[in-house]
């Protein structure tokens, strides 16, 4: 039909939704975060190096928590999502702590049409639950190249895609592995607040590990460092346990599953 809403739309909706509840979570802690705590973990930690003077994009930001660490950091940093009501959040945080940060408004594949390419980015960094979200990798790929300037690097830390065959309780395979389907559901509270009073319709897509590489291969981009890690700092998904501070993995089947994989990529000089 004409009128039914797109991916884009439904998905903007559900992030609308989820923002107000996300806000006031234990999950994110906005609280401890203007207090000086770094929403930034010790995967991409161990990976980002010195940022101080670097300018860096950041993709699908949500309400800008990941941007403002890296602004504490002294990079120069510009967050994107495609949520106005965590833009919206996300600037009003940046002014209530006066963290210097631009933030658009926007879907990623239509950036090129809200923010300027040149003179390029250091640094592009997206983590945590960004590609499930995009239904064409080599589209997300010409952006994060175009956005490089030659010598920049991308930081993708992101959930397994392993993690998305299954159902929500890990009990059973439900999808393939491969992007050979789109996935429609109705999400039921959020992750950050699963008893929240919300059921939005969803549309997402599950992305093997080749079709992510190759996506940026194919962009000239070069691989620079690969890893795979069997544990989320994130207490995320239903029936998981904290092993080690900051560490969680499911408890029926703990150290098991590839749950977190990141990688870092260079454009060339």
């Amino acid at each position: 039909m004409p009128d039914h809403p797109t991916y884009l739309e439904l998905n903007r909706r559900l992030w609308n939704a989820k923002t107000e509840y996300h806000l006031r979570s234990e999950f994110y802690d906005v609280a401890g975060f203007r207090q000086g705590q770094s929403s930034l973990k010790e995967i991409e930690l161990a990976l980002l190096g010195d940022v101080r003077g670097q300018r860096v994009l950041h993709l699908q930001c949500h309400f800008g928590q990941d941007t403002l660490s890296l602004a504490r950091l002294g990079a120069h940093v510009t967050g994107v999502d495609l949520s106005d009501e965590g833009i919206k959040a996300a600037r009003h945080l940046a002014a209530d702590l006066q963290l210097p940060a631009e933030f658009v408004c926007c879907d990623v594949y239509s950036l090129p049409a809200h923010l300027p390419s040149e003179p390029g980015f250091d640094l592009v960094y997206t983590t945590y639950g960004v590609l499930g979200w995009l239904p064409d990798l080599d589209r997300w790929a010409a952006v994060v190249s175009r956005y490089l300037r030659p010598g920049g690097r991308l930081l993708l830390v992101e959930m397994h895609p392993v993690v998305w065959m299954f159902d929500s309780q890990f009990t059973r395979v439900e999808y393939s592995y491969f992007n050979r389907e789109t996935i429609e559901e109705t999400t039921v509270g959020t992750y950050a607040e699963p008893g929240a009073p919300l059921a939005n319709p969803s549309v997402s897509w599950n992305h093997d590990l080749g079709e992510v590489l190759g996506s940026l291969r194919r962009q000239g981009l070069e691989l620079a460092d690969f890893q795979e890690y069997d544990f989320s700092p994130y207490n995320c998904f239903a029936g998981m346990q904290e092993t080690t501070p900051g560490r969680f993995q499911l408890a029926a089947l703990p150290g098991k599953l590839p749950l977190i994989y990141s990688l870092v990529m260079h454009r060339p000089a």
